[in-house]
């Protein structure tokens, strides 16, 4: 019997493949940033925002399914009750899909986008 190996994903494929399915639901401003040289938690942190809070939470089963399916199971999800901010953590990807106020406020893009040293 044949055994079928399922080709890994590298953290810029596993990137690719989010901001697929963030783009195939309308998510908006969505933004990779590579951060694996700030931090040894994760490599690419996608942000994103939803137009209403049913928009955040379905972008985010979106990709929890998706992945899933594709064999990268999350192993978090957090936030997804409120519909503001939703973080789903891939280990080398995590995905922050947020109401655009939510996105305002807390600017993640201007604390992580910084240039490798």
């Amino acid at each position: 019997m044949e055994t079928y190996k399922r080709k890994q994903l590298n953290s810029d494929e596993l990137a690719a493949l989010v901001a697929m399915i963030l783009s195939d639901l309308k998510a908006e401003s969505v933004k990779s940033l590579n951060v694996g040289h700030l931090t040894a938690l994760t490599d690419v942190m996608i942000i994103a925002s939803g137009r209403s809070s049913r928009h955040v939470n379905s972008l985010s089963d979106a990709v929890v399914q998706r992945c899933s399916a594709a064999g990268y199971r999350p192993i978090g999800v957090e936030g997804g009750g409120a519909g503001e901010w939703v973080l789903v953590d891939l280990v080398n990807v995590v995905i922050h899909i947020m109401l655009p106020k939510a996105r305002e406020f807390y600017n993640l893009e201007a604390l992580w986008d910084l240039q490798e040293s």
